[in-house]
């Protein structure tokens, strides 16, 4: 039997708990080489799963940050220790977070600072979408606000995101020359200058010297287009500028096969690609697809790369 994946359960007021048992049976059926051991609230303890308990939850919202902060410390203790194989994170309130004293964006800028990892890398992979190929979309920059994306998007930080993300691809998925495309910022690539300077500026300059070290990185590429493009199979993947002009894409073709994958940490890291939908919790009718690929994703990585 391998090292178990630690899934944490989320914020115990969201869909997190009640979808963990259910994706769990599913994932534990197709494979029955693998374990779980889920973290969250005490009280959660009668999910059907090899249990850790983190903490109780008192109803408050500090209470839920607290506890679905310390189920993703415990977890990834545990997988930097080596007892387990992979972390898959249940979704959680990011005000929540805050109330408990975390003052990060997501879970993703959390286990930057829990691991001190220098640079990170959200990746939303989808290997079967609604029009039948694969998409797999990096966002460059992640929870800012739109106004701020400009100023962070600079030619040193698309570099560096496309290399981890090339990396990712070849190690993870096997792919060993990865077509990237690089997502245009404005409209029609910026139609020669008629709708901003970025694309002239900064990523067309990033894409030259990506190929200079005989990376295949195409573009940049209008966002209307490239999306397409890479679930015809044109590109492995695309890195996109900012959050959601990526994320509208990604759902809108993959809700429900999608996982985020967090690219740079010492471990595999994977997470459903929905929220804690507080407003469908306790009405059993919440989907599990999304967390039992999540599971999926994280056992196969951690085997391809040798930590399970």
């Amino acid at each position: 039997m391998s090292k178990p994946i630690a899934l944490t359960l989320g914020d115990p007021r969201g869909i997190g708990p009640e979808l963990a048992p259910v994706a769990a049976r599913s994932f534990l059926d197709a494979h029955p080489d693998a374990s779980i051991l889920a973290l969250g609230h005490e009280e959660a303890s009668s999910c059907g799963l090899p249990f850790h308990a983190v903490d109780r939850f008192d109803g408050s919202e500090a209470s839920a940050g607290r506890v679905s902060a310390r189920a993703v410390e415990e977890a990834v203790r545990m997988a930097v220790a080596g007892e387990v194989a992979a972390v898959v994170t249940g979704p959680v309130s990011k005000p929540a977070l805050r109330a408990a004293g975390w003052d990060v964006p997501g879970q993703t800028e959390m286990l930057q600072h829990l691991t001190a990892a220098s640079v990170v890398g959200m990746l939303m992979a989808a290997e079967r979408t609604r029009l039948g190929g694969a998409l797999r979309v990096l966002l460059a920059t992640t929870h800012l606000p739109l106004r701020a994306v400009p100023e962070r998007l600079t030619g040193r930080l698309l570099e560096t995101q496309t290399r981890l993300l090339i990396e990712a691809l070849r190690e993870g998925w096997g792919i060993s020359d990865p077509q990237v495309a690089l997502c245009a910022l404005n409209p029609h690539a910026s139609d020669g200058g008629l709708f901003g300077d970025e694309e002239a500026g900064i990523l067309a300059p990033t894409v030259a010297r990506l190929r200079d070290h005989q990376l295949s990185v195409h573009g940049p590429i209008p966002a209307d287009t490239v999306f397409r493009r890479a679930i015809e199979g044109e590109f492995d993947a695309v890195v996109a500028p900012y959050h959601d002009v990526g994320m509208a894409a990604f759902k809108t073709v993959s809700f429900g096969s999608g996982v985020n994958v967090t690219l740079g940490l010492p471990f595999v890291r994977t997470s459903p690609d929905h929220g804690t939908a507080f407003d469908i919790a306790g009405r059993g009718v919440a989907d599990p697809s999304s967390t039992v690929e999540a599971l999926s994703m994280a056992h196969r990585l951690a085997h391809v790369t040798g930590q399970s």
